[in-house]
């Protein structure tokens, strides 16, 4: 089972509250989270794109940096995990995403991918004059269909001609092209979402779901494998958590506890108005998922409290859900976070041995 980690490129991570760690994001911060996760033998990292924050006390990815960028630099400075950047494809043109790939496969040969994300906040696209009208919602797998072929066919072939609905590709060319495939994941959740990564994703996330409840998402997975075998792929489902660990039962779950209560519900309002801004998602949808009351705080995430030992017997329920290829993390404190995982957690898993290295804290580069 492969491990990743969703690494903190916006502000104070994935947790909605004003008694949690808060911390703004820099090159500096996730460089350290990604080698510590190469160090302890993790074999991805993936970085989000957000354009507009939620607001409130907590300034909830109010501040971001920008994914490409960003994992460009991080490629420059590890060796073995792959890196995933996200394509928010209403801003970024899929022969501009290809070239990009390209360029950063050249400073990390074979370990790039893309993160396909269709979009569900209106604000962040309307804030430039980029959102299409609520009839984005019904047809962003289409698009996002047409945007893959576009970047594959520049990537394989080095050209692309194309007369789509959404992209017209008049011969367009890309060289260099990439050294190896480039590996692409998808979020999809909805109907339409999961028949997208079915057809085109190597990678699915599908979101765990509430608290200690390891293999409640498994309904999940099951449906992108049953779609995935009328493609006639193979799809593997990276489970996503959040992990809140501390020597104890009882310590860790104060830390949660604290963090509940300190719940910001400004930035939480925001994200139900733009999330309930889909009208006809259907009820396995993401945008549903984060309107439910269950998602506050821990952003429509599943959530693994309590000691070392008692996580490790959680994430190892994780691994036995039929389908599921890794799991990707967030943390409260994403550095001490990091090095309990590698330390503490990681050496007591059992389907992480033989895989995972010596539970060391990794050096990582100077500033």
């Amino acid at each position: 089972m492969d491990l990743g980690v969703f690494i903190p490129i916006g502000s104070n991570g994935w947790l909605i509250s004003t008694t949690s760690p808060r911390y703004q994001p820099s090159f500096a911060l996730n460089r350290d989270v990604v080698q510590k996760a190469e160090g302890y033998g993790f074999e991805f990292a993936l970085s989000m794109v957000k354009l507009r924050g939620f607001g409130g006390e907590s300034e909830f990815w109010d501040h971001c940096l920008e994914s490409f960028t960003l994992m460009s630099a991080i490629a420059a400075v590890t060796t073995t995990i792959k890196l995933f950047a996200s394509a928010a494809v209403l801003t970024l043109p899929p022969a501009i995403a290809a070239r990009m790939a390209s360029t950063i496969d050249s400073i990390a040969p074979g370990r790039f991918g893309i993160n396909i994300v269709s979009g569900w906040q209106e604000a962040e696209y309307s804030q430039m004059g980029l959102w299409p009208g609520k009839e984005h919602f019904d047809r962003r797998y289409e698009y996002c269909g047409e945007y893959v072929r576009v970047m594959r066919d520049l990537w394989e072939a080095g050209s692309c001609t194309m007369d789509g609905a959404h992209f017209k590709m008049t011969d367009c060319k890309l060289s260099p092209r990439p050294s190896a495939p480039i590996p692409l994941v998808a979020a999809g959740q909805s109907g339409g979402g999961i028949e997208f990564a079915a057809t085109y994703a190597d990678y699915n996330f599908c979101m765990g779901e509430g608290v200690n409840t390891p293999t409640k998402f498994a309904p999940s997975v099951a449906r992108l494998v049953a779609a995935a075998e009328k493609t006639g792929r193979h799809v593997g489902a990276y489970a996503l958590f959040m992990i809140i660990a501390d020597e104890t039962d009882e310590a860790a779950q104060v830390k949660w506890e604290l963090y509940k209560a300190g719940k910001d519900m400004v930035a939480l309002s925001w994200m139900g108005v733009q999330a309930a801004g889909d009208d006809k998602a259907d009820a396995k949808s993401t945008a549903r998922s984060m309107t439910n009351p269950v998602s506050a705080v821990n952003f429509n995430m599943g959530t693994l409290v309590g000691s070392y030992a008692a996580v490790a017997a959680l994430m190892d329920e994780v691994a036995t859900v039929p389908g599921v290829a890794g799991i990707m993390l967030t943390f409260d404190d994403f550095i001490a976070g990091m090095d309990a995982f590698g330390q503490h957690i990681q050496p007591l898993m059992k389907s992480r041995q033989g895989r995972a290295p010596p539970g060391r804290s990794p050096q990582v580069q100077p500033a």
